[in-house]
């Protein structure tokens, strides 16, 4: 029978495996990101949450926050917030990219 000890280190060492193999696809998915100044960032509304945390690490003021009709019939609310990308400010950094939970901004070209 397995004890609580072993139990406990083997438990440990399958997160030392999993959070290292997630690092390592995490490195290659920055890594295969574009950017750079012939780039800019591109929000898909379908999937903006609204959650903000690009305008949080957006250091250039590139992107804005806009309301809209709320979707879903079953939810009462007046508006749902969104993210826009002014193009202008926008120096193709890809912060927003990387904070992005639901993957909504990508990179495209100029």
């Amino acid at each position: 029978m397995t004890s609580s000890d072993e139990l406990r280190k083997r438990r440990e060492k399958e997160a030392v495996r999993i959070r290292t193999s997630l690092n390592r696809l995490r490195g290659e998915q920055r890594a295969s990101i574009k950017g750079g100044e012939s780039t800019v960032a591109f929000v898909e509304e379908r999937l903006c949450i609204g959650c903000d945390q690009c305008t949080i690490v957006c250091d250039d003021d590139a992107i804005e926050m806009y309301k809209v009709p709320m979707a879903s019939p079953l939810i009462q609310v007046e508006s749902n917030q969104k993210a826009k990308i002014l193009r202008a400010d926008c120096t193709g950094c890809r912060l927003c990219v990387l904070a992005c939970p639901t993957d909504a901004i990508t990179m495209i070209d100029r």
